[in-house]
């Protein structure tokens, strides 16, 4: 029996929602549960989950809809008290904050006259209205939220571009800012790399990798993974590069690509020619031969940020980084035991994955993502859980074991299946303690193989630092006592993964050439509100998940919260009208 109950005038952000899902999930006797704000895309979510009830029609967006299916009517009103008290505790928790809590911009502003950041992760559908504010009150705009039209962000960020503003995504998932992890990061050391790239687990790997090697990072700024398709043009990405040429204590930069579009990248490449300070880049997919001139263009994650340190203490670039030793003694596989299957929470990680196992396999190093799969060839498989295809209703694989653990326990079914390839990614935003959350799928997997007659092989690496609030040690000490194989970098883990295997990727040493004369002069002045960015800590006025104020202001940064709702209640037609009434007026 599938019972509704709608909460009037309740909203609460999606995360939040995403949690109390999964806790009243949990509930024995329950079958299926799904709660969610009435909007029409979750309600399209909710039969697509088999949970749509007449009652969910009258639902509006700022209203809260609780759907369970369960055989026991009286365990409804255990269910209700457990999601008030869930309200309750989250409405305590903020009441102990230590920032400014507004529901309007003008309150906003006024609360921080000097703030330079709007942090926006508001639904996708509202997400280009707010950050349109944001630019109109003179902000740079960081957008978390997805489902942003490629129009809209088009149109934002040429607006931005013409004002001197910077925006950060959308969908820009991490950034860095003067040392101060926004969204999801990791807790780097502050140091003299600036990066500038696509804004995921691509930046997380390698801030975290050049903060273990001893040196750090001056600013991570998020682009989002379209800005350079042809139709966007890299906007965020060069103002990105200018800045970081302009700010003093950036003295090398990153660049972080997924795969772009080939003019884009090839005008990119001609601005990074033009700067003063060394470059590292790396676009996902390429396989270079050679660096040119200043640009030291590198063919994995761990390899840019190796580079990167190297040009920072001043040493000598290696013409290759990833020489190293990734066999693993005494493999006992049967004939048929030949796939990998890499199971990733994070996308860019999953990408350079793919990238490696398909130029093993003689494949090439072009990939494309087909429904999350980023590979998918015979038995080998590498699929990134974070696609939308895999957390609409649900919470990302970051925050939520349940998807993975199920792919985890799939694979080992298959008997072709030697390694499964997992990445844990820690930091601000991520699951508290994923090693464990995980570890009873993956001895599960390891033991029904065994029962098989098989034996599954199981790599991981962990994207983190020891500064890190998930115990970056503790983490890998976990999961290498149940007998996973740990490496120090998603690159090593693909490696040791092919070894297994019996594949090898035919590494090229790359020679150092001069680069080919510059045609074209580059004005790199950056407007005032630009150098504000780059050289203050940020102050962020937050639109949208509480929880992106923690690190914050644990870093020394300053926040407003921006106590966001649905403008007209989430009614369409009164929404449109009210932006037209307020863009009129400006």
């Amino acid at each position: 029996m599938i019972y509704t109950i709608i909460k009037k005038n309740s909203y609460q952000d999606s995360i939040n929602l995403m949690l109390l899902t999964n806790a009243i999930s949990a509930t024995e006797g329950v079958n299926k549960a799904q709660i969610m704000m009435g909007t029409p895309s979750n309600k399209d979510i909710f039969r697509g989950a088999g949970l749509y009830t007449e009652e969910l029609e009258a639902a509006q967006p700022n209203d809260m809809a609780i759907v369970v299916d369960t055989e026991d009517e009286k365990l409804i009103d255990e269910i209700l008290v457990k999601v008030d008290e869930y309200l309750q505790n989250q409405a305590t928790t903020s009441a102990g904050d230590e920032y400014e809590t507004v529901r309007t911009w003008d309150k906003a502003i006024k609360a921080m006259p000097d703030a330079t950041v709007a942090l926006i992760s508001v639904p996708g559908t509202y997400a280009a209205e707010e950050a349109e504010k944001a630019l109109d009150l003179g902000l740079h705009p960081f957008i978390f939220s997805d489902n942003v039209s490629i129009e809209d962000e088009v149109r934002l960020k040429r607006k931005a571009h013409e004002k001197g503003l910077l925006v950060m995504g959308p969908d820009c998932g991490t950034g860095i800012l003067d040392g101060i992890p926004m969204a999801f990061a990791n807790v780097v050391k502050k140091g003299k790399i600036g990066i500038v790239g696509a804004s995921g687990t691509g930046i997380q790997e390698v801030s975290a990798i050049i903060d273990r090697l001893g040196e750090g990072v001056s600013h991570a700024i998020g682009t989002g993974g379209r800005d350079l398709k042809s139709s966007i043009g890299a906007i965020t990405m060069m103002d990105g590069i200018r800045a970081l040429e302009a700010h003093r204590q950036t003295e090398v930069i990153c660049i972080i690509s997924k795969p772009p579009a080939k003019e884009v990248r090839d005008e990119v490449v001609e601005l990074l020619q033009a700067v003063s300070k060394p470059v590292v880049a790396i676009f996902l997919g390429e396989k270079p031969t050679q660096y040119e001139g200043n640009v030291y263009q590198a063919y994995t994650l761990e390899e840019t940020a190796l580079i990167a340190v190297d040009l920072a203490k001043g040493n000598e670039v290696k013409p290759d980084y990833n020489t190293g030793l990734y066999e693993v003694d005494h493999i006992e596989l049967k004939p048929e035991q030949n796939a990998i299957k890499g199971l990733y929470s994070g996308g860019t990680l999953a990408s350079e994955a793919a990238v490696l196992i398909s130029d093993a396999l003689g494949l090439g190093t072009e990939i494309k993502n087909e429904d999350g799969y980023v590979l998918k060839t015979g038995h080998q498989v590498v699929v990134d859980l974070g696609d939308d295809k895999y957390t609409q209703g649900k919470p990302h694989p970051m925050i939520d074991p349940g998807t993975r653990a199920n792919f985890i326990e799939e694979a080992a079914k298959d008997e072709h299946t030697a390694v499964i390839l997992l990445d844990f990614v820690l930091g601000y935003g991520s699951h508290d303690d994923m090693a464990d959350a995980l570890l009873p799928s993956i001895k599960k997997a390891v033991s029904y193989a065994e029962e098989q007659g098989r034996k599954l092989y199981v790599i991981a690496s962990v994207c983190g630092t020891e500064n890190d609030p998930q115990d970056f040690q503790g983490q890998r000490k976990k999961l290498a006592e149940a007998g996973v194989i740990i490496k120090d970098s998603n690159n090593q883990a693909v490696r040791t993964a092919l070894a297994i295997v019996g594949l090898k990727i035919n590494d090229v040493e790359k020679v150092h050439v001069d680069a080919a004369k510059q045609e074209k002069e580059y004005n790199f002045e950056v407007s005032k509100e630009m150098e504000a960015l780059v050289n203050n800590k940020p102050s962020v006025i937050n639109v949208g998940l509480k929880s992106f104020t923690d690190s914050i202001t644990a870093f020394g940064g300053r926040a407003v919260q921006f106590d966001w709702r649905p403008i007209a209640g989430g009614n369409e037609k009164m929404r449109k009208i009210l932006n037209l009434l307020n863009n009129y007026r400006r």
